[in-house]
């Protein structure tokens, strides 16, 4: 729930599905937003040993450079009462499903060469002799067409597209308007955060800041560790505000600011998206920046 975005409007709207089934190696806030009938299915992490019928299992991982290689747990589960996540999915299957005999749910459970075997037999060219090589020092390389100069298009050439105007950011600047980039700290795996210690950037002990270009500040009329809010810039009918930020001078262009991946979620319209891979654009948000409290202060 926390990496999608629209993050307030979600956190509405997730609880009013039918059913919701999460299958979870350790808890998270999207527990929190159960559905009218909601199931959170404990696995087994990849750390963990793995004992099925057949002995200790071995997974396959491919990592952001195509390379395949296996993964085995040395850790003893959390609970006798965790179940792989092929377990569990089989396990399902094999309870809603009529039995069919070329199915074999139990035997693939057992054994996960057999589900490589499969992929293999699927996909011969890029999983060749898949359980043989997914041990080799470094894992093999599956491969990318593109790579080799293969393109799968209907000349079989590359296809070069022209975007529809010079920018990416799919909007137009003014005054008072500046480009949000979000980011992630070094300790941190997707939306889970491990700590409060980014090295990359030299902050420590907090998330909750806002980086900005010192000429941007003073045309803003502020100071270092000053508070802000950021308001989304995108008038559609939605109000989209994340306070509490401290504001910080940094070497970032100017026109652009920069805070934290999942909590400025909260700033992002669900239809501000790339046009072809409909990513959402969290790289280039429109915000405002507003000093925090304002509101509160007048009234007062």
């Amino acid at each position: 729930l926390r990496a999608v975005p629209d993050q307030a409007r979600m956190e509405t709207a997730w609880p009013q599905q039918e059913l919701t089934v999460m299958v979870s190696t350790k808890l998270n806030r999207s527990h929190l937003f159960p559905g009218k009938a909601a199931y959170v299915l404990p696995c087994l992490s990849r750390a963990e040993r793995d004992v099925q019928a057949t002995g200790e299992q071995a997974v396959s991982v491919e990592d952001s450079f195509s390379m395949i290689h296996g993964s085995t747990g040395h850790r003893p589960p959390a609970s006798d009462a965790l179940r792989s996540e092929l377990a569990i999915v089989a396990g399902i299957a094999r309870a809603a499903l009529p039995p069919n005999p070329k199915i074999d749910w139990e035997g693939w459970t057992a054994d996960y060469s057999l589900v490589r075997d499969l992929i293999e037999t699927t996909y011969p060219d890029d999983f060749r002799d898949f359980n043989a090589r997914m041990f080799e020092p470094g894992g093999f390389y599956r491969g990318i067409p593109a790579h080799r100069r293969v393109w799968k298009t209907d000349s079989g050439r590359a296809v070069f597209t022209t975007p529809g105007q010079l920018t990416s950011l799919g909007f137009q600047d003014r005054p008072g308007r500046f480009r949000l980039l979000t980011m992630r700290s070094n300790d941190q795996f997707n939306t889970t955060i491990y700590g409060y210690s980014d090295r990359f950037r030299g902050i420590e002990g907090t998330r909750d800041v806002l980086l900005m270009h010192a000429e941007d500040m003073a045309e803003a009329g502020l100071r270092k560790e000053d508070r802000v809010a950021l308001v989304c810039d995108i008038d559609e009918g939605h109000h989209r505000r994340l306070g509490g930020l401290t504001v910080l001078p940094y070497n970032i262009p100017r026109g652009t600011v920069a805070s934290y991946y999942p909590e400025c979620n909260v700033l992002i319209p669900i239809g501000h998206h790339d046009t072809l891979s409909k990513t959402p654009a969290s790289k280039s948000i429109p915000v405002r920046v507003e000093r925090d409290g304002v509101a509160e202060e007048t009234a007062a």
